[in-house]
């Protein structure tokens, strides 16, 4: 499962079972973490999760920022109360390369925005299953 974690929603992948693919699965909108652990506790148990990839949000220049560091605190405190693995992974553009696919496919602008955190979370766990899948060759 991949979170694209914001300020305000949390975008949500999974992969397939033979690890290929990564699919949309939804944003959830940002109230406290305690909801916000309580519904990734329950997409973790529906789509049987075994380890998390968490979009770092790396400045351009490979540094890390104040979004980063508030990613980071989000992690530390999920550990608190799921214990799966975790794995950052740069996602750098990855927002950007969703609004193109979205625009490519013709997607309404205000329809782009009720799912954009969702595809670059699609985004981030795409390219970790490449790599995986790179790797395995």
């Amino acid at each position: 499962m991949a979170l694209d974690v914001g300020s305000r929603t949390i975008g949500i992948a999974c992969s397939d079972a033979l690890l290929m693919t990564a699919q949309g699965i939804e944003t959830i909108r940002r109230t406290s973490l305690e909801n916000d652990f309580k519904r990734l506790s329950e997409l973790i148990s529906e789509y049987e999760v075994h380890e998390f990839v968490v979009g770092m949000p790396k400045n351009m220049n490979g540094t890390k920022g104040e979004r980063a560091e508030k990613t980071e605190e989000f992690v530390e405190k999920m550990k608190e109360v799921i214990d799966l693995p975790i794995t950052f992974w740069d996602e750098r553009l990855s927002t950007v390369m969703a609004e193109r696919q979205l625009i490519a496919a013709d997607v309404s602008r205000k329809k782009r925005k009720d799912v954009i955190d969702k595809m670059a979370a699609v985004v981030i766990l795409q390219g970790y299953l490449d790599r995986l899948q790179f790797s395995k060759s």
